[in-house]
């Protein structure tokens, strides 16, 4: 099983940190598994987003080729500025509701709000901007290696220092 360590991507390889995320992880095999929302073990979300994401991760590891279960808590009010990904992105809304815009110029656009037990499907390369309105947990279905590019580059967390 995989051990989830005390904020090791801030300090450290982003493939490090899903490499060892999450004890509860589940190795993708022929197996049936379940896993009670009370074990999951949350860790700091990944540089890849504004600081005050929390991550869990459920199946695979989204650093490597193949499928991946994630989940990601939101504080009330974070924002994730528009960014697109190169793999296509399920997400379910779990808790709280999920104001998200997309489109052309997802900077603009006139977010809809998505509540607990919504979903959306985002195509690669699809810009768009998600806001948390209070505490939101999504949970992210794709295909690895996830990764992330902002519209902006001033916008990525990954060049900006505290």
């Amino acid at each position: 099983m995989f051990r989830f360590p005390d904020h090791p991507w801030r300090n450290g390889g982003i493939a490090l940190v899903f490499a060892l995320t999450g004890s509860m992880a589940f190795a993708m095999d022929d197996m049936a598994k379940s896993m009670a929302p009370d074990m999951l073990e949350w860790g700091a979300g990944p540089p890849t987003l504004p600081e005050g994401a929390e991550l869990a991760v459920l199946s695979g590891n989204p650093m490597e080729a193949g499928p991946f279960v994630v989940r990601l808590r939101f504080p009330d009010g974070f924002a994730v500025p528009p960014h697109t990904h190169p793999t296509a992105e399920h997400v379910t809304v779990i808790s709280g509701t999920l104001l998200f815009a997309h489109g052309e110029d997802p900077a603009t656009a006139e977010p809809q709000q998505v509540a607990a037990g919504g979903f959306i499907m985002i195509p690669p390369d699809h810009p768009h901007r998600a806001t948390a309105e209070g505490e939101t947990v999504i949970q992210i279905n794709g295909e690895g290696p996830f990764a992330v590019t902002y519209l902006d580059p001033a916008n990525d967390p990954r060049g900006q220092t505290n």
